[in-house]
């Protein structure tokens, strides 16, 4: 990349997430001022780790080719890099590919060639087994690793800052199709590369990752475009219907963050206590203050998922007084039953799950004593075994226990609950559980291939 220093970059959050959509209209206007890069975060631990495990993307397929659709044509006549980061969602080698695939078939339609710098974030084969003797630290409250599920991990991966994404950038690509990477480094790298303080390009990026979330009415489907500037940045919505302020801005420093005042990058502290927001126009907020504390050492986070079964489900309705207010003794009388039934599996190869809507399906013991009951609960009853057809066999007894399960003051003899599909059980698949989710003070050589599509 040989570009001049530059005292301002304006460069356009696509969306928060990308297949999440942003309106036409927003990349029409952000298009009447010059950009310097476009960049989307694409991927995300909350859908948890199935999606990692199983290689496969938790946005379809169509939404992604959409929101690339509108973008490519313009990034190829503007000639302006695209930087996507953690593609298909989880940024393993098959989500990396599903990718490259989309822009690939993107590129035949509409008669366009793109030069794409790709980096990999698969962890090297060995990787984990060296980091676990004494170079792992656990993660937001996850548990010690066990290496004994070294060798099941599925598509391990590790998640990266700036570094590799600003060494790509120096090959000057149109794309950047980047694996498990750190929001942030998909904003920030191209200002710590042109010469911007870190500490401004890291906040701003935090903010930009997540598309138009910082203004108001909020939503992570649109767009926001960024200014960088020698000591401050500023963010405004391009889509008029939304508007940045001061207090809108600055409560995104509480988004997924335990401390207003600084989050945490591989590149150190973000230290925001010093921040001031301003406005600085129509929907225009000004940001400055912000600075880094370099990190001693940098740190990379690992994610890793193993195949722990696989789930079937069944989903009822029960409004019976009686009913809710014995579904414990319902749940304990069902978990009995299927044990003494379910010869086809053994005890403790399986789990049985009961999550009653209406009551504390999710908050659990955390949900306060209600003295008056729900008119209607919504069950849903979950079975995870080795094998699907197990797994269904374990619904289905379930469901049918449950179904003519007795309890205190029944009156009735028919069925317990009422099923608003037929059939009422349906086969999940699959069931991944994260047994890697560890920071290591090891360091990983990423690579960055190129390839020229199509």
């Amino acid at each position: 990349m040989k570009k001049e220093r530059k005292k301002v970059i304006r460069y356009l959050s696509l969306c928060g997430l990308l297949g999440y959509g942003y309106a036409p209209e927003s990349l029409e206007n952000a298009l009447k001022g010059e950009l310097d890069f476009v960049g989307v975060d694409a991927g995300s631990t909350d859908p948890g780790p199935y999606y990692l495990g199983s290689g496969k993307n938790f946005v379809k397929k169509l939404q992604v080719k959409r929101d690339l659709s509108l973008i490519l044509p313009v990034i190829k006549e503007r000639k302006i890099p695209l930087i996507i980061g953690s593609s298909g969602g989880s940024g393993a080698a098959p989500h990396v590919q599903e990718t490259l695939d989309i822009i690939t078939e993107i590129a035949k339609e509409k008669s366009l060639s793109f030069r794409v710098a790709v980096i990999p974030s698969d962890l090297p084969e060995g990787f984990v087994k060296e980091a676990a003797k004494g170079h792992l630290f656990p993660c937001g409250g996850s548990p010690e690793f066990d290496p004994a599920l070294a060798d099941k991990l599925a598509n391990a991966v590790a998640q990266f800052g700036t570094d590799p994404i600003i060494e790509a950038l120096k090959k000057d690509p149109e794309i950047i199709v980047s694996g498990r990477c750190c929001d942030t480094a998909v904003f920030a790298s191209y200002p710590i590369l042109m010469g911007f303080d870190p500490g401004l390009a890291l906040h701003a990026a935090k903010i930009a990752e997540c598309g138009a979330l910082c203004a108001r009415p909020v939503g992570a489907n649109d767009s926001l475009v960024v200014e960088m500037h020698e000591d401050f940045f500023t963010v405004q919505p391009p889509n008029p219907l939304r508007k940045c302020t001061p207090d809108s801005v600055a409560a995104h420093s509480l988004y997924e963050q335990p401390d207003p005042n600084c989050f945490y990058e591989p590149e150190g502290k973000i230290d925001l206590s010093a921040c001031t927001f301003q406005q600085a126009g129509e929907g225009k907020v000004k940001v400055s203050g912000s600075r880094l504390v370099p990190a001693e050492k940098k740190t990379l986070k690992l994610e890793g998922a193993f195949l722990a079964g696989y789930r079937a489900i069944t989903i009822a309705g029960l409004r019976d007084p009686s009913g809710i207010r014995h579904l414990k003794e319902i749940e304990e009388g069902v978990r009995a039953s299927v044990a003494q039934s379910a010869n086809f599996v053994k005890e403790g190869e399986y789990s049985l799950r009961f999550l009653r809507y209406g009551l504390d399906a999710v908050t659990g013991k955390n949900e306060p004593e209600n003295p008056v009951l729900p008119r209607e609960v919504g069950l849903v009853i979950e079975a995870v075994a080795p094998t699907q057809e197990k797994a269904d066999a374990l619904v289905g007894l379930a469901r049918s226990k449950a179904l003519h399960q007795g309890f205190p003051d029944r009156k009735a003899t028919a069925g317990n609950l009422a099923f608003p599909f037929s059939p009422s059980d349906f086969s999940g698949g699959a069931v991944y559980e994260f047994a890697l989710y560890h920071l290591t003070d090891l360091s990983i050589p990423f690579k960055v291939k190129e390839v020229n599509i199509p």
